[in-house]
């Protein structure tokens, strides 16, 4: 039996965030520079797309570049940013014909113009798309986007609009990036690193972590079956006890 039909797709996650992690560490080991294996990320991505459209998968967010990415060389920063207008010019006809919707969260104000305007366009032109929502997490850190909600927050108890004893869990995730999607159930982190490293940090707060070795270059269809799999192997309790949650 494949992995595919190993997955239960009555119970699959609604939502995966990833961590692509080790593009850098690939290339090193293939004699390459670090923009290499960026650009051989690329396939991993079009393959764990595909592979969570084939798993019945909601949504699927991926860490493409976090804030304090910024404070990496000139040059790497550079190639990063014309690798991701090239990606998306690219791909966004097949995200169309695989009916695959494009977000994107984070400060997206601080990309280059060149990024902000391909992103809009290939956004606008997925918008009715109906199945997967791949959602990008450029320019993001959960630290900022937390600080962004907090700030807004205050402004509506400082325009009488809410009492800071009325304060809810839900009115501070209005604010947040992702007040649109549900809170990812599975997070996947590649190349052995066990952090979430600034990432989503309120949204996953219930979620299942899945690490594996594997560099993100080298993350393909198979091992997101595979952390599907390990996922509906778990026992999701959100505080009850086992007994609870069989009785229910």
């Amino acid at each position: 039996m494949s992995l595919i039909e190993r997955i239960d797709k009555s119970r699959v996650p609604h939502h995966i965030a990833i961590i692509m992690d080790g593009n850098g560490r690939w290339a090193k080991q293939q004699g390459e520079n670090r923009v290499f294996g960026h650009y051989e990320g690329v396939n991993s991505v079009r393959e764990v797309v595909e592979a969570a459209g084939e798993a019945g998968i909601d949504y699927i967010t991926l860490y493409a570049f976090s804030t304090e990415n910024w404070n990496r060389p000139k040059e790497e920063v550079d190639a990063l940013m014309e690798l991701l207008v090239a990606t998306i010019s690219l791909e966004t006809p097949k995200l169309n014909a695989k009916n695959v919707r494009l977000r994107a969260i984070g400060d997206l104000s601080t990309l280059p113009a060149s990024c902000r305007q391909e992103l809009q366009e290939a956004m606008a032109t997925t918008e009715t798309n109906t199945g997967l929502t791949l959602i990008l997490a450029l320019s993001y850190s959960s630290k900022w986007e937390i600080m962004t909600a907090v700030r807004q927050l205050g402004e509506d108890v400082l325009a009488g609009k809410l009492k800071p004893s009325e304060i809810r869990e839900k009115d501070l995730e209005k604010y947040l990036c992702t007040n649109e999607y549900p809170d990812p159930e599975l997070m996947i982190r590649t190349s052995g690193e066990h952090r979430i490293s600034n990432f989503l940090l309120w949204q996953l707060a219930y979620a299942e972590f899945y690490f594996t070795e594997k560099l993100w270059p080298e993350f393909r269809k198979e091992d997101l079956f595979q952390a599907i799999i390990n996922f509906q192997n778990r026992e999701r309790r959100f505080g009850k006890t086992s007994e609870q949650i069989t009785s229910s």
